[in-house]
C-alpha cells in the first residue's frame, strides 16, 4: 500500500487502470480497490487531495493534488513575513525574493497552492517568462502533470523559428521584446501562465498578446507576488490569481507591508 501510494503521488493527474495495478501487485482487482478506498479516505484526512474514481472498461483512479484554504493561508502568511524584511526592498519598490525562490520545499507548496486553484481549469500547458518565474511554473506543472513552455526575452537560434512580439513594460513603460519558438506551442493551446511578480501587469499582458499569435487561450494566471500600490484602474487586466500581496512600501525606512494574496480572499 506505501508503494502504491508513492505511485499515486508521483503521477498526479493520470488516470491509472485498476487492471495495471492488479498487474503491477499481482493482485486481485477487489483488493486494489479495498487499498485505494484506504488511501483516498488517507488523502482526503491528510488535506493531499483527491483520488477521483471513474468506473467502466476505460477507467480507473486519478489522483489530483490539493491543499487545504487554511494550510495554504499558514504557508502564505510565513512567505509574507519573510518577504517584509528590510533588507529585501530594492530600488522601485521591487522585492529580493530570488533565495526563496530556490528554496525546494517552499516551491513545492507553492506548486501545490497553484494546482489546487486551478485543479478544475481545462489546462494543456503551464507558460512562464524567463527567468525568476522559471522554478515557479515548473512546481506548478509538476502537480498538475503538464509541460512547460518558457518564452525568452530574445529569440534563441537553437530554438528554431519563433514569434516575437514588443510589449509595454507596466512599471516601467518601456517598449521590450519577448519571444517564443513556433515548435514550444501547439496551436489553440489552453496555457495556464505563472510570474512571479506583477505590478500593471505588463509581462503578463505581453504573454497574453503573444499567445494570440498561437490562436491559445488563457486558461488562467497565477502570480506568486503582487503590487497592491496599482490600483484596479491602472492594472492592464483584473483576472488572476496572487498568493502575497505587496500592500506598502516606505524607501527611507525600508519597511514592508506584506499580506496574503487575492487567493484568500474568496
Amino acid at each position: 500500500m506505501v508503494e502504491m501510494t508513492q505511485y499515486l503521488l508521483s503521477r498526479p493527474h493520470t488516470l491509472i487502470s485498476l487492471t495495471a495495478f492488479a498487474d503491477r501487485y499481482q493482485a486481485a482487482k477487489s483488493s486494489i480497490s479495498e487499498d485505494l478506498a484506504i488511501i483516498k479516505e488517507v488523502f482526503e484526512d491528510e488535506g493531499l487531495g483527491e483520488l477521483h474514481t471513474l468506473a467502466g472498461a476505460a477507467g480507473g483512479v486519478k489522483y489530483i493534488p490539493k491543499m487545504k484554504r487554511s494550510v495554504s493561508l499558514d504557508i502564505m502568511t510565513e512567505v509574507c513575513r519573510q518577504l517584509e524584511q528590510p533588507e529585501r526592498v530594492l530600488p522601485g519598490g521591487y522585492l529580493y525574493m530570488t533565495d526563496m525562490l530556490g528554496q525546494p520545499r517552499l516551491l513545492q507548496d507553492v506548486g501545490r497552492i497553484f494546482a489546487t486553484a486551478f485543479a478544475d481549469r481545462d489546462i494543456d500547458v503551464v507558460m512562464t517568462v524567463e527567468t525568476k518565474g522559471i522554478p515557479l511554473a515548473f512546481a506548478t506543472a509538476n502537480c498538475l502533470n503538464l509541460p512547460v513552455v518558457i518564452v525568452r526575452r530574445d529569440n534563441k537560434v537553437t530554438e528554431g523559428s519563433a514569434v516575437s512580439i514588443n510589449y509595454v513594460s507596466g512599471s516601467t513603460k518601456r517598449i521590450q521584446t519577448m519571444s517564443l519558438a513556433r515548435r514550444a506551442l501547439k496551436e489553440g493551446s489552453r496555457v495556464l501562465i505563472i510570474d512571479d511578480f506583477m505590478k500593471a501587469g505588463g509581462t503578463v499582458q505581453g504573454m497574453r498578446d503573444l499567445l494570440n499569435e498561437f490562436n491559445a487561450t488563457v486558461a488562467g494566471v497565477g502570480v506568486f507576488v503582487e503590487s497592491g500600490e496599482i490600483g484596479t484602474e491602472e492594472r492592464l487586466f483584473n483576472d488572476y490569481v496572487s498568493l502575497a500581496k505587496l500592500t506598502a512600501v516606505d524607501m527611507k525606512t525600508k519597511q514592508m507591508i506584506v499580506v496574503p494574496g487575492n487567493y484568500f480572499e474568496s
